[in-house]
């Protein structure tokens, strides 16, 4: 099929602050893009949401990430923080179930900034493409202030 033919996707931010290069991320997992590629968040508010319509495919037990599949087959992990596993999931809200079916901007958890921040855990949060080699990515939104639920971090088409 023809490249411009194919569909064009979208992810939109799952959190509200300043949209990261994941390479600059101070975390050598997800800066050499051992998980997955995409963004990184330098998060500034309380709700995370879901960047695109899908199903809940994985909720983290520390509810600190979560996984998502899309229809198209792409799957998102959005891991909220750096080192916020070792909170042991104090901290966060789960508002919604594996296995759910979510539409894009729904929220997923709530997290207490507060809480996280005096444990001297970054709020960083990768938002990444964890079956990367299936997609090209079209356009990346760098450097610029985000809001939740309504700005495309990036945007991508099928391979």
């Amino acid at each position: 099929m023809l490249d411009f033919l194919k569909k064009s996707f979208k992810l939109i931010a799952p959190v509200s602050g300043k949209v990261m290069d994941l390479t600059t991320v101070p975390d050598d997992i997800f800066a050499d893009k051992m998980v997955g590629d995409g963004i990184a968040i330098d998060s500034t508010d309380d709700t995370v949401v879901a960047p695109a319509d899908g199903e809940i495919s994985l909720i983290f037990k520390t509810n600190h990430a979560f996984a998502m599949m899309l229809d198209n087959d792409v799957e998102i992990l959005v891991h909220i923080g750096l080192d916020t596993i070792a909170l042991g999931g104090e901290g966060f809200v789960r508002l919604v179930e594996e296995g759910q079916k979510v539409r894009m901007g729904e929220p997923i958890l709530k997290i207490d900034r507060e809480f996280i921040s005096s444990r001297n855990c970054s709020l960083i949060t990768p938002v990444l493409i964890t079956n990367h080699n299936m997609v090209n990515f079209t356009s990346i939104n760098i450097g610029n202030e985000v809001k939740a639920g309504n700005d495309i971090v990036l945007e991508y088409k099928l391979k």
